[in-house]
């Protein structure tokens, strides 16, 4: 697989409309959220994608018996009125795969689903998490993305499948 020619990509929809986190927990209740903020690299050995999730988010809730999560990347200018509506409702209050009519397949493992039509997939397998300890931040990060608190979770996944559809 060959992850370092789409990182390019990643960075350009993260830094715009955002990217979309699916997460199915063990109960088999899923969630799509907008994401802005990802990092894909090589750690253990292996290629990870570590995402960013807020313990006041519902995704958080689901990510805790979850089998892993998806990083799906809609092509530039696509999907951007379902990337809003995913990234300001809470899936508490909303089914978002049936409002925004997202259609959701099957990964490669067991509890991993995506975004069809993307142009870029991340799967990946849930190998750790690590809570952000806000006190090492420089004080204008702190102050800016964390000024009530609720600092986030970072969920580090193992990339199983990643997909282009270009």
């Amino acid at each position: 697989m060959q992850y370092h020619a789409e990182f390019g990509r990643l960075c350009a929809a993260l830094e715009g409309a955002g990217a979309f986190l699916v997460v199915e927990d063990a109960k088999g209740r899923v969630n799509v959220m907008t994401i802005g903020w990802a990092q894909a690299g090589y750690i253990w050995g292996q290629p990870v994608m570590t995402v960013l999730v807020r313990p006041s988010r519902y995704t958080h809730s689901l990510l805790k018996t979850a089998a892993g999560f998806t990083v799906c990347v809609p092509a530039p200018g696509k999907l951007a009125k379902e990337l809003a509506f995913c990234g300001s409702r809470s899936g508490r209050d909303y089914d978002k795969v049936r409002a925004c009519g997202l259609k959701l397949a099957e990964g490669a493992e067991k509890g991993l689903k995506y975004v069809e039509g993307c142009e870029l997939v991340y799967q990946c397998r849930l190998t750790g998490t690590s809570e952000l300890d806000v006190r090492t931040l420089p004080a204008a990060e702190k102050g800016r993305y964390y000024p009530d608190g609720d600092p986030h979770t970072l969920y580090f996944g193992r990339i199983v499948k990643a997909e282009s559809n270009r």
